[in-house]
């Protein structure tokens, strides 16, 4: 499969989750609930708090990009593909960060929406299929590109991680 068709499945991928998930999260807010908390002070709150977690997915977003563009790639190569596998800087903490960091997509996603349905229900579903695939999906494709070099990084460093230092790194100014 060409790097362009994955990186077309992925974006995807992203795309239902994020508008199939607000779509859904807005018809269980009718049936439930019988409406959002769009509107209210509560609204405002939780889309405040949208705003900040947007703006740490984009940092990690942002951080681990540049990295990897930095320290990833050897020679001409498409966008968002790399060659050499990165051990260091947000990936000696974690083996993950990017995908960590967009963990927090479908949560910022949910409360801008300000949908108690994408907080509650969607949100942490969304959360938990995103980690099953980069276990599945992406843990595959790095051992195949990387081999035994991917397996002994995989054993010393975590999937992903809590540490302050780690986050602080993570979500911080670009390196």
């Amino acid at each position: 499969m060409s790097i362009y068709l994955e990186q077309m499945i992925r974006i995807a991928i992203w795309l239902v989750l994020l508008v199939g998930g607000g779509l859904l999260a807005s018809w269980l807010d009718r049936v439930w609930l019988g409406g959002s908390l769009r509107g209210g002070y509560l609204h405002l709150v939780t889309f405040v708090l949208g705003v900040a977690i947007l703006y740490l997915v984009i940092r990690a977003s942002r951080n681990t990009g540049r990295l990897l563009v930095e320290l990833g790639c050897d020679g001409d190569l498409p966008r968002m593909a790399t060659n050499r596998l990165v051990t260091t800087g947000h990936y000696a903490c974690m083996r993950h960060p990017m995908h960590f960091g967009l963990l927090l997509l479908p949560w910022s996603v949910a409360f801008l929406l300000g949908s108690p349905s994408f907080i509650m229900v969607i949100a942490p579903l969304e959360t938990v299929l995103i980690t099953a695939m980069v276990k599945w999906l992406e843990e595959r494709q790095a051992v195949r590109k990387f081999g035994e070099a991917y397996v002994a990084y995989r054993a010393r460093v975590p999937f992903f991680t809590l540490r302050p230092a780690c986050l602080r790194a993570l979500f911080g100014s670009a390196v």
